[in-house]
């Protein structure tokens, strides 16, 4: 249910019962020594975790494990648990594990230990792909395309398909261009985990016991976040934070159901403003 323009979201929030929240750009921007909380963010899912609303946090982070991230932002002062968390590597697990694969990983080496169970011999027969930073070397992605190249049905599994996120020192590339490049190499379609499958925000959902219109997203990412929310029904928050940029107000296929100045002004106004 996306609200019209002339219509402030805040005003039709009382069905609300479930927030799912980005984590990148939302809570905190990423970079050297953990990353830097945004103003007000921390205090913000205080509030959030005192009302009546259920809270699940989904991120595309894919640099470290899900315990690590948890970790991490519990160091900076988030209060969250393991269960409140969705990412992508467990649903790349998932994959794997049905089909019974034996990946080449393209990933972080932080995020090596989400794959422990499974084969990395030679020889692959797919490819799994995150944000491996520094790991996108020409000898990774070469031995990625050749993996894929040489199977009849060529799997790639991409967890995520953003284009940049923003760190504390400006904007980095993401998965998104790299798993682009092997698409176009190889001619395929990567099966994509994470934001913004379908799949995805309604596990999260599901774990929470909400329904699609009675949920609201809020992300920095106006396709993969809102866009992605959004085509699942469930409504979608734009923060002004992280990897926003002015042109998002105008996009040309995405029209969140409102802008906010950050996740503190988003939780304020849908505290005040639910019960009215």
């Amino acid at each position: 249910m996306q609200i019209m323009a002339d219509q402030p979201w805040f005003d039709s929030c009382a069905h609300v019962e479930g927030v799912l929240l980005d984590i990148s750009g939302v809570l905190y921007d990423s970079g050297e020594g953990g990353g830097t909380p945004i103003t007000g963010s921390i205090e913000a899912v205080k509030r959030l975790k005192a009302s009546d609303l259920k809270v699940r946090f989904c991120t595309n982070e894919t640099q470290c494990t899900t315990k690590q991230i948890v970790e991490k932002l519990t160091k900076l002062g988030f209060d969250l648990q393991l269960n409140e968390l969705f990412s992508p590597a467990p649903a790349a697990c998932q994959v794997l594990r049905e089909k019974s694969l034996k990946p080449f990983l393209v990933v972080h080496p932080d995020a090596l230990p989400d794959f422990a169970e499974f084969d990395l011999s030679e020889p692959h027969n797919c490819v799994v792909l995150g944000d491996a930073v520094s790991g996108f070397s020409y000898e990774n992605m070469n031995k990625a395309f050749r993996v894929l190249i040489n199977q009849d049905n060529p799997l790639l599994i991409s967890m995520g398909r953003g284009r940049y996120y923003k760190e504390t020192d400006g904007l980095v590339l993401d998965v998104g261009p790299f798993k682009a490049a092997l698409e176009y190499a190889v001619d395929c379609e990567a099966v994509v985990v994470g934001k913004p499958a379908q799949g995805f925000f309604m596990s999260a959902l599901k774990d929470m016991g909400v329904k699609p219109e009675n949920a609201i997203m809020v992300g920095d990412d106006i396709v993969n976040d809102v866009g992605g929310a959004q085509a699942c029904g469930i409504r979608g928050l734009q923060v002004r934070t992280g990897k926003f940029r002015p042109s998002d107000e105008h996009h040309p296929s995405v029209k969140p159901d409102g802008f906010v100045d950050n996740l503190a002004q988003a939780v304020d106004l849908l505290l005040k403003n639910r019960h009215k």
